[in-house]
């Protein structure tokens, strides 16, 4: 495994948001909580808990996903994102 802060567009480390490079893909962890990982095989995993903890957490995990909330949202309620377990 392999851990790195998340940075900016303008090449700055993003305090308290982290990518952890795992075998089977890449994590999104907000503070001390996962909030999202993509799998290796392009699937998507959302925290249940903590996918939508906060408008911080939105953010980053938006920048992660290359998405908008209401995308988002939306990949969920058609069934393309999973909501698990994942702290």
């Amino acid at each position: 495994m392999k851990c790195s802060q998340m940075i900016s567009n303008k090449g700055n480390s993003i305090a308290n948001q982290f990518l952890i490079y795992a075998n089977n893909g890449v994590y999104f962890q907000s503070y001390n909580s996962i909030i999202a990982l993509k799998q290796n095989d392009g699937t998507i995993v959302l925290s249940e808990k903590y996918w939508d903890y906060s408008k911080t957490t939105s953010k980053y995990r938006n920048i992660f996903l290359g998405e908008t909330s209401d995308q988002t949202k939306y990949q969920i309620k058609i069934g393309n994102y999973k909501l698990q377990k994942l702290n």
